[in-house]
């Protein structure tokens, strides 16, 4: 389905006023769809899109994922869900694990439930490679939000369920690219935790490239993933500072921070084993044996050992030049390089 087939359909968006709202509405503000609908609890936020865009297409619904009753009138009438609403940043989740479960893992079981009430076509959740071998309560709590969907999906007969996993999308509000660009702009260092840390690198367009796969081509319980470059943060920072004219910026290396991993890992050697290669993408279909245990303790995979996990350290790795071509993707980063200043993807 593209953007032309949506014709007097109803989007919701969950979280719709974040990075990956923003990056929707610019592709599909002026496609055949009836309405969308812009669900979040940040009034101010949904005033400034409403200003940004000044479209009758869009709706806003002030709400939160934790209230039912909000996500149901929000989900009234609605053929399509991107599930975004999510707590994100990993220090504010250990500091507060229960609120990332409040919204992560009870927040997707009322968007889901609502949404089967209501007859929704499709829904993509969106999770994060930090879902796989989490450390950190943000990544607990998105793996229980795909646990979560998985199951919903299993019961869901018209309403077809899938998720996307993600790694670092560059430039997105809160991200280090932004940091990074701010610390330059004051002269103060670059503060880094540890230069050999590798991270995947996605732009905005590369996740809504992804969910819109995953609409497309899911079957309930699938997990899509796209195949991403890496880099390490020294690499970045190098890219960053050639790219904005101070190669020679200096660099403070503060050490890893509480809840972070030294590489991210979008794929386990169990899904590894279990998925199904699409080129551009993995496929992780849902394990649909049925609630007799005794297959889960008789039946073992011999695939498992021979597989590898699909890491941020074993994927096609950028070296600078590399990544300063990725970079000159953002707009965020050209309008740095050329002196101006715009804030990051909203």
């Amino acid at each position: 389905m593209s953007e032309n087939n949506f014709a007097g359909h109803t989007l919701l968006l969950t979280g719709g006023t974040g990075s990956f709202g923003n990056a929707v509405l610019r592709r599909f503000l002026h496609s055949d769809l009836e309405e969308i609908r812009i669900f979040s609890r940040d009034e101010k936020k949904q005033d400034d899109m409403r200003k940004r865009f000044n479209d009758p297409k869009l709706k806003f619904y002030i709400g939160d994922v934790r209230d039912y009753s909000s996500v149901l009138n929000a989900v009234r009438g609605v053929d399509f869900i991107f599930h975004a609403a999510a707590l994100k940043q990993v220090p504010s989740c250990e500091f507060y694990p229960l609120e990332a479960v409040k919204t992560n893992v009870f927040g997707t079981e009322n968007v889901l439930e609502a949404a089967i009430s209501c007859g929704v076509e499709r829904v993509v959740c969106l999770s994060t490679d930090k879902a796989v071998y989490p450390i950190n309560a943000m990544g607990i709590s998105k793996a229980m939000m795909e646990k979560v969907a998985v199951a919903k999906s299993r019961s869901s007969d018209r309403t077809v369920i899938c998720a996307t996993r993600y790694g670092n999308v560059m430039a997105s509000r809160g991200s280090v690219i932004p940091l990074f660009a701010d610390q330059i702009r004051a002269r103060i260092p670059i503060s880094i935790t540890d230069p050999g840390m590798t991270r995947f690198m996605m732009t905005l367009d590369d996740a809504v490239e992804l969910v819109l796969y995953a609409f497309r081509n899911g079957c309930s319980g699938d997990i899509f993933v796209q195949k991403a470059p890496a880099a390490t943060i020294a690499t970045l920072a190098q890219s960053m500072r050639d790219m904005l004219g101070v190669p020679d910026h200096p660099i403070h290396e503060i050490g890893t921070r509480h809840g972070e991993k030294l590489f991210e890992v979008l794929l386990s050697r169990e899904e590894m084993a279990a998925s199904e290669d699409l080129g551009d993408y993995f496929r992780i279909p849902p394990d649909l044996r049925d609630l007799n245990y005794g297959k889960f303790i008789e039946e073992g995979e011999k695939k498992i050992s021979l597989a590898e996990d699909y890491n941020s350290h074993n994927t096609t790795r950028l070296d600078v030049a590399g990544m300063t071509e990725l970079l000159h993707k953002l707009p965020f980063m050209r309008a740095m390089a050329a002196g101006d200043y715009i804030s990051p993807e909203e």
